[in-house]
């Protein structure tokens, strides 16, 4: 093996190893997602679509040149030449078997690599999922102590509004109960007063009956005393 196919297998299998850490289920999504906010990847960011789309085209360059090789030396024309000289038969199968191992080791490699880029973007979406759940979960559970506390501070605000009204319904009916009875107690008073005023319209007809009865008997009195005065003199 060349030394470009040995460090395509290599890459192949650093590759598998990568895969199947990352399929790890122990391993959650948040850890890898710290792991992947290492300052160290932060200085790789900026090279890493350039390294991914080079190693892309890397060995998409392998894979074609191995489909070439395939092609080459599983041709109807260079069979027959090898039937002619069986040395060559076996060199010929040799060269046909590398060339399939290697368009197997760049196909694989190249498919693991697109693989590998998927799961890294999925576990980053899945962490990010993770803590927008807990962080909605959170703000929700927020929510409902909060809605709790609210339905509590109404069912107390609802109750002293309750009993307020309650209070100053009991204060209108003292209210109305004390407007009546001074209805009442006014109506007495002018009942009395009117009373008073006819009594003291009686008193003033029957004082004013009685002065001018005074009147009369004083009058008559005069004239009984004038009379012996008036026989005096006639006798005289």
């Amino acid at each position: 093996m060349s030394l470009q196919w040995t460090a395509v297998a290599c890459f192949l299998y650093g590759q598998i190893v990568v895969n199947l850490v990352l399929c790890f289920p122990l391993i959650s999504a948040q850890r890898w997602r710290s792991l992947f906010n290492w300052t160290i990847w932060n200085w790789f960011s900026p090279y890493w679509n350039k390294a991914f789309c080079t190693m892309i085209m890397v060995l998409v360059v392998l894979f074609f040149d191995a489909v070439r090789e395939v092609q080459k030396y599983s041709s109807p024309q260079t069979a027959q030449d090898a039937t002619l000289n069986p040395t060559l038969f076996d060199h010929l199968h040799m060269k046909l078997f590398r060339a399939q191992r290697n368009l197997y080791i760049s196909g694989f490699s190249l498919f693991l690599w697109l693989i590998m880029r998927r799961i890294v973007t999925l576990v980053n979406q899945v962490a990010l999922a993770t803590t927008d759940s807990a962080g909605l979960q959170a703000q929700m559970v927020g929510a409902n102590q909060a809605a709790t506390r609210y339905q509590a501070e109404n069912l107390q605000l609802k109750q002293a509004l309750q009993a307020e009204e309650e209070k100053t319904s009991a204060k209108g009916r003292q209210m109305e109960k004390e407007e009546e009875s001074r209805a009442r107690d006014l109506k007495a008073a002018e009942e009395v007063v009117r009373k008073a005023q006819v009594e003291l319209e009686a008193m003033r007809r029957q004082a004013k009956g009685l002065t001018q009865e005074y009147d009369r008997l004083l009058t008559e009195h005069t004239q009984l005393q004038n009379l012996p005065n008036t026989a005096d003199k006639k006798d005289q």
